[in-house]
């Protein structure tokens, strides 16, 4: 059965930087749509970046150029690079799989919670 476990969130402050990890079993991140979503308290889970098979990622306006995503494929993983974090990144970040389009997969990690705050 495939899963998905997310790691390195915390606490940063503005400006700073935090790398997010998401970990498959089970399913090949290097064959799949791998996306990072983020949702905060009373907000729609919404889509932060994405990263097809073919290498070619995309991003939410509000992290372009701040937020970098890529693939590990000997870790069977993928990397959210966050730099020049802001108050508004604070969310839970989900990692999913399978994705097509602005279509999130069936696969979700667990979450790990971003918090920036002074």
């Amino acid at each position: 059965q495939a899963q998905l476990v997310e790691s390195g969130g915390g606490l940063v402050q503005p400006g700073g930087s935090l790398r997010l990890s998401c970990a498959g079993s089970g399913i090949l991140v290097r064959f799949s749509m791998m996306s990072w979503y983020r949702q905060a308290p009373g907000n729609q889970r919404e889509l932060v970046a994405a990263i097809t098979s073919g290498g070619r990622t995309n991003y939410a306006d509000s992290v372009k150029g701040r937020f970098t995503i890529s693939r590990d494929n000997a870790k069977n993983t993928v990397i959210l690079q966050m730099n020049s974090l802001k108050f508004e990144d604070t969310a839970v970040y989900y990692c999913n799989a399978g994705g097509v389009g602005l279509v999130p997969g069936n696969y979700w990690g667990q979450g790990t919670q971003v918090t920036v705050s002074s």
